[in-house]
């Protein structure tokens, strides 16, 4: 057996799996349930559509042979009559099928809709080349909370994304929450879903947006909705203070080196937006919006050669010494 169609079923296989990271096939939340809805209703006509219409062939094969054997004369004007039958029938179903998926349609986008309530979450969500900024806004700016390659969302509540870029089209698309939606240069777009229980779900771009697109995930992050509230709190506080004299090293080699001149840590004079924030690095889970395993190791490669690791990232290599990278690291490391 060649090995070709082996692998080419084990890939429809994954696909129908239902795992539960980006599937579109496993909804965890009512957008998304509305999405797999629709898809398995389409499934199931095209299925039926199929079926029918192999049938109706495999008949008329039959049909015509079992004459021929017998040696029966046609009647073009029987055979007229009975294909004119068909062809009517076989433009019936086809309205009564479009109308059909006219009706799921509408059901579907009016199911979609954002839910006009006050009991609700707004994040607003901006692509990077090739990252993501996160903010979570609130009428204090004192409480405004600025994030990057991780969106946190409570479960059993709506939440309103706004989406924007900041420099070309990307798009936003968590299979397991809702569909998918572009982000436009100076335009701000919306989307919402609903999660319903806590856990992790992967979000990608889906739209091409240059060399490194593949490399530009983002984390969604589901909380308890207690659980949130403390993850928001704790956002909302400035740096940790370094722990040791080496971690109080790294901080001033972050605060008068390249670091300081892209990136912000609350609590500190480092304010730069042009890359992510970094004020609590080290409780993300991934680094390079999902590059690469959040750790030390990585880190430490991140910071010396980030070229080689996402070729075209606007992050340049820094070149340190191995004293003042590992107080630089011993810093970062500390900022949960």
């Amino acid at each position: 057996m060649s090995a070709r169609p082996l692998l080419l079923g084990c890939v429809a296989l994954a696909g129908c799996g239902g795992a539960r990271n980006q599937s579109a096939l496993a909804p965890e939340g009512p957008v998304a349930g509305e999405v797999a809805s629709l898809w398995w209703f389409a499934l199931a006509v095209a299925t039926a559509v199929y079926l029918a219409t192999v049938g109706a062939l495999a008949w008329a094969a039959w049909r015509a042979r079992r004459r021929a054997a017998r040696g029966e004369a046609t009647d073009p004007a029987r055979d007229h009559r009975r294909m004119t039958v068909a062809v009517s029938v076989g433009g019936a179903l086809t309205v009564v099928i479009l109308l059909g998926f006219f009706v799921r349609d509408l059901a579907a986008a009016r199911a979609l809709r954002i839910p006009v309530t006050r009991d609700h979450v707004k994040i607003r969500v901006t692509g990077h080349q090739w990252w993501w900024s996160i903010e979570y806004p609130h009428p204090d700016p004192s409480q405004r909370v600025t994030d990057a390659n991780e969106l946190h969302v409570p479960t059993g509540i709506p939440v309103l994304v706004e989406v924007t870029s900041h420099d070309v089209i990307h798009s936003l698309w968590a299979p397991n929450l809702a569909g998918k939606k572009d982000l436009i240069p100076r335009y701000v777009d919306t989307l919402w879903f609903q999660v319903d229980r806590p856990g992790v779900y992967g979000a990608q771009c889906a739209e091409f947006c240059g060399h490194q697109h593949a490399k530009m995930a983002l984390p969604v992050v589901a909380h308890a909705p207690r659980d949130y509230a403390g993850w928001l709190a704790r956002a909302r506080r400035p740096a940790a203070e370094p722990s040791d004299s080496m971690a109080r090293r790294g901080r001033e080699i972050f605060l008068s080196g390249p670091c300081a001149l892209c990136h912000a840590i609350t609590g500190t004079p480092a304010g730069s937006r042009v890359g992510p924030e970094l004020t609590h690095l080290a409780s993300r889970r991934t680094l390079a919006a999902g590059t690469l395993p959040n750790g030390k190791g990585n880190l430490a490669a991140w910071i010396l050669d980030p070229q080689r690791i996402k070729p075209g990232t606007a992050m340049p290599a820094t070149a340190l010494p191995p004293a003042d990278l590992e107080a630089l690291l011993a810093y970062l490391g500390g900022l949960q």
